[in-house]
């Protein structure tokens, strides 16, 4: 008997080890990851000044979750304050506390679209993989209308995470978005805005950092414990589309935050942005997710 109890605890303890002697290197690791180096050159793109394209601008950045994160005004703002996961988004205007003022025009296609400081390093938080897709015209509308906020005094951006999502990302299972993004691919070309499965697929792009690039939803790698699990959007196991016979049940939900049945939609969900969104991009969007190949729930 004491023989098992001695090689009983012996396994314990070793195992204890091992989990604390992987916590220690994988933190560690972690933040050696967070600081590495993407050598990556970008083209930058011809940013315009006209009404026009400030407008285009201005709706992209309202309606793509840019105002979401970084406060209407772009000042910066709380994303999450869970525990020991601080997140606090950087003053994207000309104001106090700015990280853009010295950006030239590649930083920001640098920064938007692929995830990569001017330093170099990955951004850790910022779905990048969202806007990857963006066309020349829109990216450079959309820095455009960033660039012509009013300066405002923003806070310290804060990006502080749990250690156990730092040995996550030590071991991939949680990525930053230069990880998750094809940088050889050459910007999209535009589509039509019309109510097709091609301008959906364009607009669902913002959707993929929480729902997955397959849309089959499941949690999101690394974010808060308390937020739920994303939707499935495919029709496949777990899908939420039955919901939806009509894009006018799908549209009221998203500019509501409720669901048919009237239960609430999760927070976390940008509600605010998909209010701004036009009927066209709205109704685009249902058309391309009802088009979607069946995947389980969570194969993102």
């Amino acid at each position: 008997m004491n023989k098992w109890v001695k090689r009983t605890s012996f396994v314990l303890v070793s195992l204890a080890l091992i989990g604390v002697a992987t916590v220690v290197v994988g933190k560690a690791e972690g933040e050696r990851k967070v600081a590495r180096k993407i050598a990556l050159t970008v083209a930058p793109v011809t940013v315009r000044a006209d009404p026009a394209a400030i407008e285009q601008g201005r709706y992209l950045f309202t309606t793509r979750g840019c105002a979401d994160c970084h406060g209407a005004n772009g000042g910066g703002m709380t994303v999450v304050n869970e525990g020991p996961m601080l997140v606090i988004s950087p003053n994207i205007t000309a104001g106090a506390n700015s990280v853009t003022t010295n950006y030239r025009i590649e930083d920001w296609v640098r920064t938007v679209r692929h995830g990569v400081k001017p330093s170099g390093n990955p951004i850790m938080i910022m779905p990048s993989e969202d806007y990857n897709r963006l066309t020349d015209d829109d990216m450079a509308a959309l820095i455009a209308y960033t660039r012509s906020l009013p300066p405002v005094a923003g806070s310290t951006p804060v990006v502080q995470l749990p250690t156990a999502v730092k040995v996550l990302y030590a071991f991939g299972v949680v990525q930053d978005a230069a990880e998750k993004i094809d940088h050889a691919l050459p910007p999209a070309q535009p589509v039509a805005a019309t109510i097709s499965v091609a301008h959906g697929a364009y607009v669902a792009n913002t959707c993929i950092s929480c729902h997955g690039a397959r849309m089959s939803g499941g949690k999101i790698p690394g974010g808060p414990p308390t937020w739920p699990a994303t939707a499935n959007l495919t029709p496949g196991k777990g899908s939420v589309m039955a919901r939806y016979p009509t894009p006018e049940a799908f549209i009221a939900s998203l500019q509501s935050g409720r669901r048919p049945d009237g239960s609430a939609i999760s927070p976390v969900m940008p509600i605010n942005s998909f209010k701004e969104m036009n009927e066209t991009d709205l109704r685009a969007l249902y058309v391309y997710l009802k088009s979607l190949p069946p995947v389980e729930f969570g194969n993102r």
